[in-house]
């Protein structure tokens, strides 16, 4: 099991990547990369849509209104943001707040899966519709799924999945706003049951061509010990 200090290292490695990427045409406009931020060793960890204009400024998820209101629901079960993970779909704001575009998100979706893959939470809280079709891999809608939590497999990880609406969304709509903290207040009560079972982890073997035996001639006379090619990196 990783450590707090190696799980902060090895994303800091998938930041430096993604603050050079250039896999989508959002990099041609983004001031900064919003990688996300919080706990390296979270159970709980929100994803939400896209960054905004304050935080594409910044480089930081959630520094608006909206990241007000989810520190204030945090707080109403007793946990505050030094406690979770918050990372976005996309890693990059669109242009003028529009909605993520299907290859915006297929460019994207690596580096989400491998901080979900690093920070090994034990519940996902989806914010709003784009998260929640990412991570679910359908199309139906927050409105029918919100406070509903399933068991699924996140790139390598089982989770908790937790659909939320946006804190966005309930700013400006108090009946909106009730049921996100209703549904807020079941998020202790899924980090108690702990995480799903794991699946087992798939090594692939190698075909190995089977070939005709032939008279072993020896070793050549000027034979060396084999260097190894094979270095172990973070991917």
């Amino acid at each position: 099991m990783r450590s707090a200090a190696e799980r902060r290292e090895l994303l800091k490695a998938v930041y430096e990547e993604a603050r050079g990427c250039v896999r989508c045409p959002l990099h041609q406009t983004r001031t900064n990369v919003v990688f996300g931020s919080g706990n390296a060793n979270a159970d709980l960890m929100f994803i939400g849509e896209a960054p905004g204009a304050n935080e594409d400024l910044q480089g930081l998820p959630f520094v608006g209104q909206a990241g007000k209101l989810l520190d204030k629901l945090l707080g109403e079960i007793g946990m505050q943001r030094s406690d979770v993970f918050i990372a976005n779909t996309l890693k990059c704001r669109p242009p003028d707040n529009r909605d993520p575009q299907p290859n915006e998100i297929a460019a994207c979706e690596d580096y989400l899966f491998r901080q979900v893959a690093l920070i090994e939470p034990t519940v996902i809280c989806t914010l709003g519709n784009f998260s929640t079709k990412l991570l679910r891999g359908d199309s139906t809608g927050i409105s029918r799924l919100h406070g509903q939590a399933e068991e699924r497999i996140i790139g390598t990880r089982a989770v908790r999945l937790y659909p939320l609406y946006h804190p966005a969304a309930a700013l400006y709509t108090p009946s909106m706003l009730e049921t996100l903290r209703g549904d807020f207040q079941r998020i202790p009560e899924l980090l108690a049951q702990g995480p799903p079972r794991q699946p087992p982890e798939v090594v692939e073997v190698p075909e190995i061509e089977t070939v005709p035996d032939l008279p072993d001639p020896g070793p050549p006379a000027d034979a060396q010990e084999p260097e190894h090619a094979l270095q172990l990196g973070l991917f």
